[in-house]
């Protein structure tokens, strides 16, 4: 027969478990991650730069001259320059910018547009085929007077190629084409009068490709 516990010992307890403590401790740990997360996503943002004080068109400015904001801009984050988005050489103002106003893309620019102004001449004659977008030119132009073109003169030295616009059409080839080039702003009204005058204007490369 089995023996029975006499009086004074202890009966070891057997463990009991309820599924349902574990459910309800695993719902709360959810929960307070499901809050976390929606707590941090509200408090991240995008560092952004704002203007220190205001800018001019025609300032230029480094890191060093912004201040850097951290702000949500939920879909527009494309339209303003971010924290480390400037270039080492920095950026020009367009228009201008208040103190504290957050800096748009679109107020912003090149430095080399300070310098250099993209112009579209149309050429006379064949265009060398080595001539491409990258590739530097010098621009000569000849006077037409009564039918009469004068001696060619350099407009421009060394301007650099931004593209070949070529014509349009199945028999199109590389006579008459039309090159965008950027002309230092000094040299400016000089190709707008040759253009304006219709003189002939030729691009000569400056550099002949080893490969011919």
């Amino acid at each position: 027969m089995g023996s029975k516990a006499t009086k004074g010992e202890s009966v070891p307890r057997s463990f009991w478990f309820d599924p349902r403590f574990a459910i309800g401790i695993a719902l709360v740990v959810l929960s307070v991650l499901g809050v976390l997360a929606i707590v941090s996503a509200a408090d991240s943002g995008v560092r952004v730069y704002v203007a220190r004080s205001a800018l001019s068109p025609g300032d230029r400015v480094t890191p060093e001259d912004l201040d850097a904001r951290s702000v949500r801009l939920g879909s527009a984050v494309g339209q303003y320059v971010n924290e480390g988005g400037l270039p080492g050489g920095g950026l020009v103002i367009t228009r201008a910018i208040s103190a504290g106003e957050l800096v748009p893309q679109s107020a912003v620019g090149d430095p080399i547009g300070t310098r250099l102004a993209p112009l579209v001449v149309s050429v006379s004659g064949q265009l060398a085929k080595s001539v491409a977008a990258g590739s530097v030119v010098d621009l000569w132009s000849a006077r037409e007077n009564d039918n009469v073109f004068g001696p060619p003169v350099v407009l421009v030295s060394s301007a650099t190629v931004v593209r070949v616009i070529a014509k349009q059409g199945i028999l199109a080839d590389r006579t008459g084409e039309s090159v965008e080039v950027l002309v230092p702003r000094a040299k400016t009204a000089k190709v707008l009068e040759a253009i304006a005058n219709k003189d002939a204007i030729s691009v000569v490369p400056v550099d002949i490709p080893t490969g011919g």
